[in-house]
């Protein structure tokens, strides 16, 4: 049975017009002054799919300062699977909304450039290993 784990992070304009229901957490966010607005669930399903939305969301910001290219709001949606028998995740998939007056162009490059650079993404499609160690003293 593959059961579904979906997350928004919202920042900037998207804050206001968030129509996705549900309560948000608030969480302060060095690129937009009214922070970042999540809406999830607290499962290991949900919290592995908003690193993905988060990461994505933070270097659209981040990549956005570096090109000049002017953010007016971001939504980032993650949602993935899990074949829970296994408990193996069936893969991890996200869309960008982005409000912008930059050229579609200009901003169809960001997102692709955050694609290729956004290191939470990079790590899962590289396999990143998981080892647990001994609590400290």
């Amino acid at each position: 049975m593959d059961e579904r784990f979906t997350v928004v992070a919202s920042a900037g304009s998207y804050l206001e017009r968030d129509d996705d229901g549900g309560p948000a957490v608030r969480l302060p966010h060095r690129w937009t002054p009214e922070g970042v607005a999540v809406r999830t669930e607290f499962t290991g399903g949900h919290v592995l799919n908003l690193a993905v939305a988060a990461c994505v969301l933070n270097d659209l910001y981040r990549e956005a300062a570096a090109a000049g290219v002017e953010l007016r709001g971001v939504r980032v949606r993650a949602e993935g699977g899990f074949d829970t028998g296994r408990w193996a995740s069936t893969g991890i998939s996200y869309a960008v909304e982005i409000d912008s007056g930059a050229p579609p162009a200009r901003v169809a490059a960001l997102i692709a450039t955050v694609d290729d650079v956004a290191e939470i993404p990079r790590a899962l499609r590289q396999g990143a290993g998981v080892t647990r160690t001994d609590a400290p003293d």
